[in-house]
Parts: structure tokens; sequence; C-alpha cells
């Protein structure tokens, strides 16, 4: 107490000598007793904009590329829970190529479709506030991934499902699904329930979107190489 009466006294000398102006003394309140090294408002938001910028765009590329999905054991679209069973008994009798297609195929369908979440991603990060920002900053490793996950989800979902449906169509899912299910089918004493192909491909790849922005997030967090110009580095530490 007896260092703020002080401090107080010289604020209060300070806002008489200048122009009179609301919130004049709360501003140079927070200026004086800003702790030292916090960083400007402005400047935690540009940089972590710019990392979200760099981190979805380079999200989005890794997964759009051929075996973006399928050549990444973290995000590969498996064969769904309802037909693991399928699965195993094709294999054990050496049918292979039938799940082998269809995985393809499904794979195929997210990478087509990935590049569409671009613009999705970029309006939530303009949309961004101040407070967000700081609370990204502080929050944990993936707090950014949260950030988006809860923004862009239903948008995504929206967007994502009818562009897998059409690359479902051109990677030729459904012709895969229908062989496979046909095989499995035709050997004895079994059946098969029908799976909503479309709803299953757009939700694994939209984790396994979600999985690589994490990623990316992670790296700009923690590894100085990944700070790319001088806002990061100011940002994020490291320079």
């Amino acid at each position: 107490m007896r260092k703020f009466v002080p401090l107080l006294a010289t604020l209060m000398v300070l806002a008489s000598a200048q122009p009179a102006r609301p919130g004049f003394l709360d501003d140079l309140l927070k200026e004086v007793t800003r702790p030292e090294g916090t960083k400007d408002e402005r400047t935690v938001a540009s940089g972590l904009r710019e990392a979200l910028y760099i981190g979805t765009d380079n999200a989005v590329q890794a997964v759009s590329r051929e075996d973006g999905y399928l050549g990444n054991l973290k995000i590969r679209i498996p064969v769904p829970d309802e037909l693991e069973g399928a699965e195993k008994l094709l294999r054990k009798v050496r049918m292979d190529a039938y799940v082998d297609e269809f995985i393809l195929s499904m794979n195929r369908a997210a990478e087509k479709a990935s590049p569409q979440a671009v613009g999705i991603f970029h309006q939530a990060i303009k949309d961004l506030t101040i407070v967000d920002a700081f609370d990204i900053l502080r929050g944990d490793d993936t707090a950014a991934t949260g950030y988006f996950r809860e923004k862009t989800f239903d948008g995504l979902h929206a967007l994502f499902r009818p562009i897998v449906t059409e690359s479902m169509g051109q990677t030729g899912v459904v012709k895969s699904y229908k062989r496979l299910v046909d095989r499995y089918t035709s050997l004895p004493f079994v059946n098969q329930e029908p799976v909503d192909l479309e709803d299953y491909v757009t939700n694994r790849a939209l984790e396994g979107l979600f999985h690589m922005v994490g990623e990316e997030e992670r790296k700009i967090r923690k590894d100085p190489a990944a700070r790319v110009s001088k806002l990061l580095r100011e940002v994020f530490g490291g320079s």
C-alpha cells in the first residue's frame, strides 16, 4: 500500500498535465502497472492470427495431397466399426483386396474434400477477438485447435458432407463398399446392417484434419524453427 501511494500521486500529476478525455487515467494506470515483459494486445492478436493462418494452411495442405490421409497412420480412415467383422473374415479367407480397395476409396474421398476447409478456417481467424487470442496463448498446447473445433466444426461438416459424397462417387467408395459387403454376405451364416458412409467419412475426415491442425499448433508453440517470422518469435518466444 505504501508503494502504491507515490505511484497514485504521480499518476494524478501526469493526468492533470494531459488534455482531459474519458478513461485517460484508467489507460495510464494500465500502462504504468503493466508487468514488465507483458506483450501488447495487438501484437499478441496479430502474432496469433499469423500462427493460425500458417498452421491451418499447412494442415490442410498436408491432408489434401495424395496419401495425406491414407499414408498417415494417425489419421487414416479405417473401415467403420460396423464392418470390422467383415474385414476380419474377408482377410482371413484371403480377400484382402476388397477391404484395401474400400479403405483406399474412403481416404481418397477425404483428401479430395479437405481443400475446402481453408475458407472456413480463415473466417474463424478473422473473427478472433483479443480475449480469444489471450485465452489461446495462455492455454494448453492445442488451445487454438479447440477454438477451431468449437467455431468451425458444424460449418465444416455442412460443407464437407456434399463434397465427400461427390468425392465418394469419384473414388468409388460406394462401389467398393458394395463389393465388400456382397463378398462378405455371400459367406455362410453372415449378415450386414447398412452403414451411413457419407456421415462416417465426413466425421473421420474432420477428425483427421483437426488432428493435423493440433500438430501444427504444437510445432509453433514448442519448436523455434517453426516460428518463421519475427512476429511469431516475439509472441511465442525464442527470438
